[in-house]
C-alpha cells in the first residue's frame, strides 16, 4: 500500500515585529534612523532660519523693538541703493580672478597628473594655502600689501623705486585687483586637486589612441583630457563664481571694507550689524540667493546646450544643426522627385 504524499504549508510568520527582525527590516531602520541626525539638523539649522530671514526681509525691524512691516520696500531698496549696487559690481573682479585661478589649477593639474619629478611636493605646496584659515589668510595679505613691507620690498630688489609704487589697500585703482589676487593664491590648488583626480580617472586607452595617431600634449589635452573632465570643469565654474559673488574674508579682515572694497557681503555684514537694518539685510540674503540659483541654472543650461553630448560625441547645438540638416535634404529630394 502506497502512502500518499501529503505536503503542509509552513505559513510564513508576518506582522511588525516579524519585519522588524528581518534583513529589510532592519536596513529600513538603520537607513531612516542615519537620515533621521542630518535631516534634523538642516530642518532646525538651516530650513527655519531660512524662512525666518525670509520673514524678516518683508519688516523694518532691528534685532530688538518693534517691527513695521513695509512688503516688499526692502527689495526696492537693493536694486536701488548706490552702495549695494557697486558692491555687486566688485564681483567682477573676482570673478576675473576665478578665471585666472582656474585657468592656472588646468595648467597645474594637467602637469602634475603625468610623471613629473617631486610631483607630489608640488601637489601638497600649491594645495596648502587652502588648508589655512581665511582669516590668517587675510592678515597674512594685509602685511603683505602694506606700504613698506614685503610686496614693496621685494619690488625694490629688482629695481623699483618704492616711492613710485601705489598704496596697495588705499589706492581705489588697484586695492580690489589686490584683494581678488588673494583668492588666486589661496583656492588655485583647491581647483587643482579636483582637476588632478579628473585627470587620474581618464581611460589610459586614449592617450594610446591618441599616440596612435600622432596626436601632441596640446591634441591630447584638447581632444582627451577636456572631453574627458568637463563636469569637473563645470563643478569648479559653479563653485568658483558662487564664490565670488559673495566673497567675504579678504575685503573685511585686510581693509574692513574701506577704500570702495566692500564687497555684497561686507556691505551686508555693516548694514545688519553696524546700522541695524535687519530688515534690509535679509533682504540683500535674499537677493543673493536668488542670484547664485540663476547663475548655476545658466550654467547648466548653456552645458548642457553646447557641452553635454549623446552616445554619438554630439552637443545639443549639433544634434540641431543635424536635423536641420536632414529636413532640407528632404526637402530637396522632395522637389526633385516632383
Amino acid at each position: 500500500m502506497k502512502k500518499a504524499n501529503v505536503t503542509t504549508a509552513v505559513k510564513k510568520p508576518s506582522g511588525f515585529r516579524h519585519w522588524f527582525h528581518s534583513l529589510r527590516g532592519q536596513q529600513t531602520i538603520v537607513t531612516i534612523l542615519f537620515l533621521a541626525v542630518p535631516l534634523i539638523l538642516f530642518f532646525t539649522f538651516t530650513c527655519i532660519p531660512f524662512f525666518n530671514m525670509m520673514q524678516f526681509s518683508l519688516y523694518d525691524m532691528k534685532y530688538i523693538g518693534e517691527r513695521t512691516f513695509v512688503g516688499l520696500d526692502n527689495y526696492i531698496s537693493v536694486f536701488t541703493r548706490d552702495d549695494i549696487l557697486q558692491s555687486l559690481k566688485l564681483a567682477l573682479y573676482y570673478l576675473g580672478a576665478s578665471v585666472i585661478q582656474l585657468s592656472l589649477a588646468l595648467f597645474l593639474a594637467t602637469v602634475l597628473s603625468f610623471k613629473t619629478k617631486f610631483a607630489s611636493f608640488f601637489k601638497g605646496t600649491i594645495f596648502f594655502p587652502y588648508l589655512l584659515c581665511g582669516i590668517a589668510v587675510g592678515f597674512i595679505f594685509k602685511f603683505f600689501f602694506t606700504q613698506g613691507f614685503v610686496l614693496d620690498t621685494v619690488l625694490s630688489w629688482v629695481g623699483l623705486n618704492v616711492n613710485t609704487l601705489p598704496m596697495w589697500l588705499k589706492d581705489t585703482s588697484v586695492n580690489n585687483f589686490s584683494l581678488a589676487g588673494t583668492s588666486i593664491w589661496r583656492y588655485t590648488g583647491q581647483c587643482m586637486v579636483l582637476f588632478v583626480g579628473a585627470i587620474m580617472s581618464v581611460d589610459p586607452n586614449l592617450y594610446e589612441a591618441a599616440d596612435i595617431d600622432g596626436a601632441n600634449g596640446i591634441n591630447k589635452f584638447f581632444h582627451v583630457i577636456l572631453p574627458s573632465i568637463k563636469t569637473i570643469v563645470v563643478l569648479n565654474i559653479i563653485l568658483s563664481i558662487s564664490g565670488s559673488i559673495s566673497a567675504f574674508e579678504p575685503p573685511y579682515v585686510i581693509t574692513g571694507g574701506s577704500f570702495g572694497t566692500a564687497t555684497y557681503f561686507v556691505l551686508m555684514d555693516r548694514i545688519a550689524h553696524q546700522n541695524l537694518k535687519v530688515g534690509l539685510a535679509s533682504a540683500m540674503a535674499v537677493v543673493l540667493l536668488g542670484i547664485i540659483i540663476l547663475v548655476t541654472v545658466l550654467q547648466k543650461v548653456i552645458f548642457h546646450f553646447f557641452l553635454d553630448e549623446d552616445d554619438n560625441g554630439m552637443t545639443y547645438k549639433e544634434r540641431r544643426a543635424s536635423r536641420k540638416r536632414g529636413k532640407a535634404a528632404a526637402i530637396g529630394k522632395e522637389r526633385d522627385r516632383v
